[in-house]
C-alpha cells in the first residue's frame, strides 16, 4: 500500500527537513508543491529526491496567500497521483499513528482493512513560552515541549482519504474537512503535533507579514490572522499548558475552541 502526503511549503527552511524525514521514517512517500519559496526550502527538500520525496513542482505565487488554489491542486493531484492513500499535510505538522500502531503506513493499512476511507487527527499545538520563548533552530522538537490540545470543531482535520474514484473536495472547508460520496471516516482519529510558531520573530514572518488573498478573507477565511500585528503576539505562561513527555501520552482533554495567539487580539487592541 501506497501512502502520498501532499505538502504544501512558502519558506519553510526551519520546518521542511523534520517534516520529510517523519514521513519517511513512517513509510509515507512525500509530494511537495512549493509555492515559490525564497529561501532554501526547496533546496533542502531535493536532498530527499528519489528517497521519499517522488517530486518537487513550483506553483506559482501571486502578490497574495492563496490557499484555495493550494487546496484545489491538492485534490486534483490526489485524482492523478499514484497512490492508495493521501494526506493533506502542511509542513509545520508531525502526523502520528494512534497508540498501539508502530507507523502511519501500519495504522492506515488497518483503517483501509477496516473498510473506512477518511482520517481525523486531533491537534496538539506546540507553542514557545515567557520562560522559553525561542525554538526558531534546527532543534525545536527537542525543546518546544508545551502545547495545548485544540478543535474548534470536530472532525477538524479530516485530512487523509482513500483514493477515491471521483474528485475530492479539500478547498470548500479550507482545508479542514475532506469531502467526497460514500465517505467513511475511521471511528479513532490519530494525533497530529502542529508547531505554530517557534518565537514572536517567527510569528510575526509567518502571519503578520503575509498578504491573505481578499477574496478568501471575505469568504471568512484567515479572519483572525488578517489584522493580526506585531503587538498583538503574546507568550503563554508554561503554567498554562502540558507538558510533552511522549506521543502516547499526549492528553485530548479540554481542547481549546481558539489559538490563544489570535483569541486574545481584540483584547491587545483595546
Amino acid at each position: 500500500m501506497r501512502i502520498l502526503a501532499l505538502l504544501a511549503a512558502y519558506n519553510e527552511r526551519r520546518f521542511i527537513v523534520p517534516c520529510i524525514e517523519h514521513f519517511v521514517r513512517h513509510g509515507v512517500d512525500v509530494y511537495l508543491i512549493d509555492n515559490e519559496s525564497e529561501d532554501d526550502t526547496v533546496r533542502l527538500a531535493s536532498q530527499f529526491l528519489g528517497r521519499g520525496v517522488v517530486a518537487i513542482e513550483t506553483m506559482p505565487r501571486s502578490v497574495h496567500y492563496s490557499w484555495q488554489a493550494i487546496l484545489e491542486r491538492k485534490a486534483a493531484l490526489s485524482a492523478e497521483l499514484d497512490a492508495d492513500w493521501f494526506l493533506h499535510a502542511d509542513a509545520d505538522e508531525i502526523s502520528l499513528p494512534p497508540p498501539g500502531d508502530r507507523t502511519l503506513a501500519d495504522a492506515v493499512a488497518r483503517v483501509d482493512a477496516a473498510g473506512d476511507n477518511a482520517i481525523n487527527f486531533l491537534e496538539f499545538t506546540f507553542v514557545p513560552t515567557v520562560q522559553s520563548p525561542n525554538h526558531d533552530h534546527p532543534d525545536y522538537l527537542r525543546t518546544m515541549r508545551r502545547y495545548y490540545p485544540f478543535s474548534p470543531a470536530f472532525p477538524n482535520r479530516l485530512n487523509a482519504w482513500k483514493r477515491q474514484p471521483g474528485p475530492i473536495d479539500l478547498a470548500s472547508s479550507g482545508g479542514h474537512v475532506v469531502s467526497f460520496p460514500g465517505r467513511r471516516m475511521h471511528g479513532t482519529s490519530f494525533p497530529m503535533r502542529h508547531y505554530l510558531f517557534l518565537s514572536v520573530e517567527h510569528a510575526i514572518r509567518k502571519y503578520v507579514d503575509r498578504a491573505y488573498d481578499p477574496d478568501e478573507v471575505a469568504k471568512g477565511w484567515h479572519r483572525v490572522r488578517t489584522g493580526l500585528l506585531p503587538e498583538h503576539i503574546w507568550l503563554q505562561d508554561e503554567s498554562d499548558l502540558r507538558v510533552y513527555q511522549d506521543d502516547a501520552t499526549l492528553d485530548p482533554s479540554n481542547p481549546l475552541p481558539k489559538h490563544p495567539l489570535f483569541s486574545r487580539r481584540t483584547i491587545a487592541s483595546g
